[in-house]
């Protein structure tokens, strides 16, 4: 299996070298005028191709295409893989590579996923189907009962947390967010412990990638499911992040945006806690308010 190793490692920091890019523009000021340098996001398609064994030998399974920010393409591979329920542990996959087929002009763009022998694959069991636009949210899906039957994990632990603990996590997730801070043009999920610190930031053009990066990073080193942690993401919290929180035991996700109807409702049903418009001191709980606290003797707000 190709697990994350030094090799791995090094791949990964090539690649976010190459989540921006410099480009000569016009900038205009009223009546001024001048040409600069600036840095902008990078976005280019990633094709995720499954291969699955079938009487004995391995068949390939074109599974998506997305438009993402180059970086980390191992985790979100395997990370969607994960959340759309395809695979649901680590040794599932036998190993991720990139594609070195003959032929092939775009091999970075290109990420195979071998299964493991024993790994058995329906591919009418995919929601999604050969294309997924990086913000796509829920289009695509099927219906609202086939995401719930594929997310079929409920929340772990028994966190409960202070306001104040909540309000430092923006600002420490922005200071993370190093290709934002030099584009502007990125999403970002962010991984913190039950004390309000930062495990774990992926950046990508689609909030959806960036979600899937992150569960990639925790399932490709055996972190699942990520019990007593809080998830936060950068803009509006739609019901596909909330799947795909729920899918790897997230017990709170918290965005900087609001939350839709069906994000709500998702998040009630699998006991998670959800919180929108997290902005320093203030913020809403839109479901599992009783693992807020109101002081240090409290033991929640409640429902």
């Amino acid at each position: 299996m190709n697990r994350p190793d030094a090799r791995w490692d090094y791949r990964a920091r090539y690649e976010a070298a190459r989540m921006s890019a410099r480009l000569r523009i016009l900038e205009v000021d009223g009546e001024r005028a001048r040409y600069r340098q600036d840095e902008v996001a990078i976005e280019e398609p990633l094709e995720i191709r499954l291969f699955a064994w079938r009487d004995g030998a391995p068949v390939r399974h074109r599974i998506a295409v997305t438009m993402r920010t180059p970086g980390n393409d191992f985790e979100l591979a395997a990370g969607f893989l994960f959340t759309e329920g395809i695979i649901n542990e680590a040794p599932a996959i036998e190993r991720i590579s990139y594609c070195t087929d003959p032929g092939e002009p775009q091999r970075q763009n290109i990420v195979n996923v071998e299964l493991s022998p024993h790994v058995a694959f329906d591919p009418e069991r995919l929601s999604r189907h050969v294309y997924m636009n990086s913000s796509c949210g829920i289009c695509g899906k099927a219906s609202l009962e086939s995401v719930r039957a594929v997310c079929q994990r409920k929340p772990i632990g028994n966190m409960r947390l202070a306001p104040e603990l909540l309000a430092v996590l923006p600002e420490e997730q922005r200071r993370a967010q190093r290709i934002f801070s030099r584009t502007g043009g990125l999403h970002a999920s962010a991984l913190f412990d039950a004390d309000g610190r930062l495990q774990l930031l992926r950046e990508d053009v689609g909030r959806h990638n960036a979600m899937d990066k992150l569960i990639g990073s925790l399932l490709l080193n055996n972190r699942l499911p990520a019990s007593d942690t809080i998830v936060l993401v950068s803009g509006r919290a739609s019901f596909e992040l909330v799947q795909k929180a729920a899918m790897a035991g997230v017990p709170v996700l918290a965005a900087v945006g609001a939350p839709s109807s069906l994000a709500i409702e998702l998040a009630r049903e699998f006991g998670m806690t959800l919180i929108g418009f997290l902005r320093g001191a203030r913020f809403n709980v839109y479901a599992g308010a009783e693992r807020i606290l109101r002081s240090a003797h409290d033991e929640g707000l409640g429902s």
